[in-house]
């Protein structure tokens, strides 16, 4: 630990600047999970192919890990142009000492920013400013990220439950036929759902389901 405190302590610029890094790297490592879920695509996509996996009712196929890990590369694939400004505007400069770590943070902070204004509504940005009473921004750039992020998540939570409901729909459809068909014939102590799984996932495979999420996913942003 006095190991850790003495590089900070040293005159060396170099070795003042490695320490900088070190700090920062850290700092984001550790912040890492929060700003992945809360100030990314992750939690839209992420809640979108859990509702595919609900409505076809597979109980656990795909596996939570596939989910995540397809949700995880959507999230970098939509976001790379977002993480590449950041790069060139924030981290580049950074660690070439062109700019402070206060000034990198400013401008790591204004692609994310534009990025979650874009898909926030209006009426949650306005809560928050409201609740904050806070003046007007006058600019994305002039909005919290403590008022934006909230925001932000609320209306991707929407989103992606109003996609859900799309998605359920014609699965109910075909659950209810079964549960008709079965009804009429006596049969009321076969569970619908069984027979109605093949059918729903012969409708998901013909119409390439997972092409269709993906591609409404991408659309969306």
């Amino acid at each position: 630990m006095s190991e850790f405190v003495d590089m900070f302590s040293g005159s060396d610029p170099e070795s003042v600047a490695t320490s900088v890094r070190l700090l920062l790297l850290l700092t984001v490592l550790s912040l890492a999970p929060g700003i992945l879920i809360l100030m990314t695509s992750f939690t839209r996509i992420l809640i979108v192919l859990s509702f595919v996996r609900t409505s076809l009712a597979t109980q656990q196929m795909p596996p939570n890990q596939v989910l995540i890990g397809i949700a995880l590369f959507l999230t970098f694939f939509i976001m790379a142009p977002t993480f590449q400004e950041v790069n060139e505007e924030a981290l580049t400069p950074l660690f070439n000492e062109d700019i402070t770590l206060d000034e990198a943070y400013d401008e790591a902070s204004v692609p994310m920013k534009e990025f979650m204004a874009k898909h926030t509504r209006q009426k949650d940005l306005e809560l928050f400013i409201g609740y904050s009473e806070m003046e007007e921004p006058e600019t994305v750039e002039d909005i919290p990220l403590t008022t934006l992020v909230p925001a932000f998540a609320i209306s991707e939570l929407k989103t992606a439950f109003q996609m859900g409901f799309m998605i359920f729909v014609p699965f109910l459809v075909i659950d209810m036929a079964v549960a008709s068909v079965l009804m009429s014939m006596g049969m009321m102590m076969l569970p619908p759902v069984m027979i109605s799984l093949p059918f729903k996932i012969l409708l998901f495979v013909l119409v390439d389901g997972w092409y269709l999420i993906s591609k409404s996913l991408l659309e969306g942003f």
